[in-house]
């Protein structure tokens, strides 16, 4: 099936959403902001082989909805996104566990390459962590912006507008969950 793709608006910019027929296998993937919408139409044209624009199906417009709330500081509860069915057939074993045990991570809240890592089972693979992270493929929805580096430093984004998008991010759910961005409890 071809991929399709729609933009929709932000809090943060328009950002865009891909899946193949009616979704039900699953997004094939999702788009923080980039600097306007011609843009970001083009990432995603590239992104997913050509993929077409088009109205989305139900199942789309909903997780539209979700990630609109997230992104407005509407959403303090990370489960919302959860249930969302992402088809990651194509992305790697380590790089697939390491997304999902970052879609656990509570809005409001962050993890360490690191402490990702230990999780894992992979204590020495912070770098590997890292790089999953970098190809998320399902951004904000897998909230690889909730990752940081070591002592808790907010680097390696490779969203457009990088760490600064980052911390906006994660301002807004700090803000959506009654919270100082300093305050974390923890999730292991």
């Amino acid at each position: 099936m071809t991929p399709q793709f729609a933009i929709f608006p932000t809090a943060l910019g328009p950002c865009g959403i891909a899946w193949r027929g009616d979704a039900s296998e699953g997004l094939i993937g999702s788009q923080l902001p980039a600097a306007d919408a011609e843009a970001l139409r083009a990432l995603m044209r590239h992104r997913f082989d050509d993929a077409a624009e088009a109205e989305p199906p139900a199942l789309v417009r909903d997780v539209i909805a979700r990630v609109q709330r997230l992104l407005a500081g509407e959403t303090a509860d990370h489960r919302e996104l959860l249930d969302v069915k992402l088809d990651d057939r194509a992305v790697p074993e380590f790089e697939r566990q390491t997304l999902w045990l970052t879609r656990q991570i509570p809005v409001g809240q962050t993890r360490t390459y690191g402490e990702l890592a230990a999780a894992l089972g992979e204590p020495g693979a912070a770098r590997a962590v890292g790089r999953a992270e970098g190809h998320n493929p399902f951004a904000p929805i897998v909230p690889c912006h909730r990752v940081m580096g070591a002592g808790g430093a907010p680097t390696g984004f490779s969203a457009p507008g990088g760490v600064e998008t980052k911390r906006r991010l994660l301002l807004i759910e700090a803000r959506a969950v009654g919270q100082l961005a300093g305050d974390q409890q923890s999730l292991f």
